[in-house]
């Protein structure tokens, strides 16, 4: 019913069609129960005018004196009052004395097998409120005692058959009426929610595919109530402009990672070809093959770092942990760093814990992380500034932060910098690279069961933060 040929229907058809077949078993079943209750209504309102009757007869047949009398003109009163009371013309009646002799009876014309059983079933009828015809068919039963002064004189027996017992026409349509209204306004109601429930979900499918296309430009501006309904438009919203920065940032770093891995194929290209025309001699050959050397390596740095970045990426590069120091480590690191680079007018600070340390970690890993972040702040500063490097403790971890007072990451761009291949713009204009640095940086972290975050960043400087688990 609600999928066809393995496809799936629409949320409003789903859930309308599913509303509706259950608002028709919930209506069935109001039904059956509303009948039954019209049904049992209509004999207990049956089973009390009986009595009342019952009662008119009982007044009818005794006497001042104690006496029951049955006279000529009982029948045709009775018949009177059966008329006014309604009471059905089937109604059999008997009239017992004390002795619980019939001294009078209003059957009507009855079938010889009723009339044969009649003796059994007022004997049942003595204690029973139901009592069986030959038939089949039930007869309810209503006794009325007879008493003068408290003192029982007699009886009056009646007795009607079930299929007599009528329902009223009007209740049936009020019924019928009822039930008609709440499957219409129930299938209203739903039909309603739903499809305001699937038009939201609807452009979000809308805006799914036009980004399958290419089309990152999505704008929903209805007003939504649901929370849950609000949360995924906007999520999405904000995926597909995720999407569309990425998407930009993708495109202007694959152009610049072309860029930066043909401009040394090309210089070294076209240096080569020169020693090899001969248009270079001597000193000035030895020359060039140098810069050559230092094109190849160059590259080869970038390969490298586009190769392990992709093994890292799929696990491929496992960490080896071991204990170690972080108040010895941290400043031989620092000290490595120091010796390699021109810090000439760069103020390096470095602040430990006068508490040793020790964790498992990988120190080669954590290594190429410090120095990464370290040459990140040295770029940051330039010719002249200051550069920190702080371990200290919390109390689930240990902290490295690389703090300099460069001039700061751009807002726009701090969500960014752990993307792969993302370069900024201050940082773009001043070193070539390939924008892999600090997303290699926070996979490692990850890795050794830490993390990598930016602390803070503003025209003041940034700071950098490793973060490595005690545990």
């Amino acid at each position: 019913m609600f999928i066809k040929n393995n496809e799936p229907v629409s949320l409003l058809h789903y859930w309308t069609t599913r509303y509706l077949l259950t608002l028709c078993i919930g209506l069935v079943l109001i039904g059956v129960v509303s009948a039954y209750w019209i049904k049992y209504a209509a004999i207990e309102k049956q089973l009390e005018v009986t009595r009342l009757f019952a009662e008119e007869v009982a007044d009818r047949v005794v006497d001042d004196d104690g006496n029951v009398l049955v006279g000529d003109k009982l029948h045709q009163v009775l018949d009177n009052r059966r008329k006014f009371m309604g009471v059905d013309r089937n109604l059999l009646l008997f009239v017992q004395n004390k002795k619980g002799e019939i001294i009078y009876n209003r059957t009507g014309m009855v079938n010889p097998a009723l009339k044969q059983a009649l003796p059994r079933m007022l004997e049942q009828a003595n204690t029973a409120d139901k009592v069986k015809q030959p038939s089949g068919d039930t007869l309810y039963v209503i006794r009325k005692d007879l008493e003068y002064n408290d003192v029982p004189v007699g009886k009056v027996i009646l007795l009607f058959p079930e299929t007599d017992i009528k329902v009223g026409r009007e209740q049936v349509q009020y019924l019928v009426i009822m039930l008609g209204s709440l499957g219409i306004l129930g299938w209203a109601v739903i039909y309603f929610h739903a499809r305001k429930l699937s038009d939201p979900i609807q452009d979000v499918v809308l805006s799914a595919r036009r980004i399958v296309e290419g089309n990152y430009d999505v704008t929903i501006n209805k007003t939504i109530k649901e929370r849950e309904i609000h949360e995924l438009v906007y999520t999405f919203k904000e995926m597909a402009d995720r999407l569309r920065q990425l998407e930009s940032i993708r495109t202007e770093l694959l152009a610049g990672v072309t860029h930066e891995l043909k401009t040394p194929v090309t210089a070294i290209s076209g240096l080569v070809q020169a020693v090899n025309d001969e248009v270079v001699t001597g000193d000035e050959k030895n020359e060039f093959l140098q810069i050559c050397l230092k094109e190849t390596k160059r590259l080869q740095k970038m390969v490298e770092d586009l190769l392990d970045f992709n093994s890292f990426a799929v696990g491929a590069i496992a960490v080896q942990l071991e204990e170690q120091n972080l108040s010895k480590l941290i400043p031989e690191i620092a000290s490595q760093w120091r010796v390699t680079q021109d810090l000439e007018n760069v103020e390096f600070i470095t602040q430990l814990p006068e508490k040793e340390t020790i964790i498992n970690i990988d120190p080669s890993r954590v290594q190429q992380v410090v120095i990464n972040l370290l040459n990140n702040a040295k770029q940051a500063v330039g010719k002249k500034g200051k550069i920190e490097l702080v371990l200290f403790a919390t109390d689930s971890d240990m902290r490295v932060d690389v703090r300099d007072d460069g001039q700061g990451i751009p807002l726009d761009e701090q969500s960014l910098v752990f993307e792969r291949f993302f370069r900024g713009r201050n940082k773009k204009e001043k070193v070539r690279g390939l924008g892999l640095g600090l997303s290699f940086s926070k996979m490692i972290a990850k890795a050794l069961g830490g993390d990598l975050i930016l602390g803070q960043s503003s025209p003041q400087g940034s700071t950098f933060t490793l973060i490595l688990p005690k545990k």
